[in-house]
């Protein structure tokens, strides 16, 4: 018997035409840093260090966990990219860094172009939208690793700070006041446990009237960027320090950016909590404390001011029609 590498599932063939079809799409990305033309092994950006004083560069790397497997089972696909970029931007953003670019990760098994097509819009959308440019991936058919439709996805971001305006956990004190901004639903985490309790395709295709969709319309919106208000914010006010309410919850994630010596005080009933969540707890049976641990309970990110521009701060944030919570204070 005669074998080659596409009798052994990996299709060369048609990785290299995947590419060749979307590069016009992802070239929409690029700025006037990005280095093209060279064909190396590597990706190339210019970075204008005369715009900055003591610049540090910043970088973080993430995937999109198990609603991947939601997506799958939806046949939707073209969210998850999206929610790779705004989770790897939030997360660098809350360190007060300007994001720069990005790069993907995708394999999969046997490589479909259409799902790959629908994957590679979002990541493409949330770019633009974020208006950091994709300058590379890699792109990887891996038989015996994925079966079927499987694949995985992750993400590297790269952006800059200058030094001064790095936020720095250290100078949170005790009063300090938590300021939330709301999520757009589980964003990218929690979903081990959601597809534990609906684990079947009629629990998730089922309608709720008290969310006006079907579960796994509410499950697979899109993870909000928060990169607009964070650097707007950032530009007009001393913010102490921002968390990105990740897996871990609003505790687990929070603690990060608070010293070891403070305790954070969460009123758990200053907001409304969306109604996904009490239908992923009662469906369930989740305790309120696996509940904390394991969702952001309809909070996006947190920012962490003096009590002393707590009024100018919130009125700001209404100029700016962004909806928030003040949900307690640094003890």
């Amino acid at each position: 018997m005669k074998f080659s590498y596409k009798s052994a599932g990996v299709d060369i063939k048609k990785a290299d035409d995947f590419i060749s079809n979307i590069k016009s799409s992802i070239y929409q990305t690029f700025n006037k840093s990005v280095v093209q033309g060279i064909g190396n092994f590597g990706a190339f950006y210019k970075i204008n260090f005369k715009k900055y004083k003591n610049p540090v560069i910043i970088s973080s790397i993430d995937g999109v966990g198990t609603k991947i497997k939601l997506a799958i089972i939806a046949n939707r696909y073209d969210t998850i990219g999206e929610d790779l970029v705004n989770h790897c931007v939030n997360d660098i953003a809350v360190c007060g860094s300007n994001p720069l670019f990005f790069l993907d990760y995708f394999a999969t098994g046997k490589l479909n172009p259409t799902i790959a097509k629908d994957i590679f819009s979002g990541l493409i959308r949330g770019c633009r939208k974020n208006n950091i440019s994709l300058i590379g991936g890699e792109t990887a058919e891996m038989p015996g690793i994925y079966s079927n439709k499987d694949f995985d996805l992750a993400g590297v971001i790269v952006g800059i700070v200058e030094r001064d305006k790095i936020l720095n956990k250290n100078d949170v004190k005790q009063g300090d006041i938590l300021i939330a901004l709301p999520s757009n639903g589980l964003h990218t985490n929690g979903y081990s446990l959601v597809r534990k309790i609906f684990d079947t395709k009629t629990k998730l295709f089922k309608y709720y009237n008290s969310i006006h969709s079907k579960l796994i319309d509410e499950l697979l919106k899109t993870h909000k960027s928060y990169l607009s208000i964070i650097q707007k914010s950032l530009n007009k006010f001393k913010i102490k320090s921002i968390s990105h309410i990740t897996g871990g919850g609003i505790i687990g994630n929070t603690k990060r950016v608070v010293p070891d010596n403070l305790k954070i005080k969460i009123d758990w009933n200053s907001w409304e909590i969306p109604e996904i969540f009490n239908i992923i707890k009662n469906a369930g049976n989740v305790s309120n404390s696996d509940m904390r641990r394991t969702f952001n309970l309809g909070i996006g990110v947190i920012f962490i001011i003096s009590k002393n521009i707590l009024d100018k701060f919130t009125s700001f944030l209404k100029m700016n029609k962004e909806k928030y919570y003040i949900i307690g204070e640094i003890n």
